[in-house]
């Protein structure tokens, strides 16, 4: 896609501070004067929804399923003819995701082969793969500590010993698509303002 409008997924562990990243990037961007899109996965498609009720314990289902559902939520959050994120770069706009399919083969990764979920994943990736892919890095026992003080409860995947496994599927992630994917990491066990300026200095080096 020949474009100079940005696609960036922010990633991290449960607790890293993504979104509080991804609001003050576009923050930034906008007072450049630039029209920034932003969203997240799961998404709040009826997929999305059935995503968020199987995490919150109000629906059971198995690994392999969620990952099944989290193939389709991807597509139909590329593919929606009026809000899918094809149509929001086609429209000018940069767009930056909280999540994207490297949280798939993390979460997912620790259930199952990693290869099969990057397989499942393969049409997303060759519909759009992202500009940069920011990843957070905070230490589990930090992401832990901000869940337990943020949320009255605690969801499916959010566990210390879960999210200590799912941080080294990230890693492992990263170094099997080094050759493909662009990745800048980012120590998250930092102030916010220290943070968003590493992220900056990511999103300008793939501006200039």
């Amino acid at each position: 896609m020949s474009r100079k409008n940005l696609f960036i997924a922010f990633e991290g562990i449960d607790g890293s501070g993504k979104s509080t990243q991804v609001r003050l990037l576009s923050d930034r961007l906008m007072q450049e004067g630039q029209k920034v899109y932003t969203t997240f996965e799961p998404t709040n498609s009826r997929i999305g929804t059935m995503i968020r009720d199987i995490f919150s314990h109000r629906m059971a289902a198995d690994h392999r399923t969620i990952a099944g559902l989290f193939v389709a939520d991807r597509l139909d959050h590329l593919l929606d003819a009026d809000t899918g994120m094809l149509k929001m770069l086609e429209d000018g706009f940069n767009v930056i995701s909280d999540r994207y399919y490297f949280s798939s083969y993390a979460y997912h990764g620790t259930h199952m082969s990693m290869d099969w979920v990057i397989d499942a994943n393969a049409m997303s990736a060759d519909l759009l793969r992202p500009d940069m892919n920011i990843y957070i890095d905070v230490a589990p026992e930090v992401s832990m500590e901000r869940i337990r003080q943020a949320r009255e409860s605690v969801e499916m995947y959010e566990t210390l010993e879960n999210l200590k496994a799912v941080r080294n599927k990230y890693m492992e992630a990263f170094e099997k698509l080094s050759g493909v994917e662009k990745v800048c990491m980012i120590d998250g066990n930092r102030d916010q303002q220290a943070i968003a300026e590493d992220v900056w200095k990511c999103v300008e080096n793939i501006r200039s």
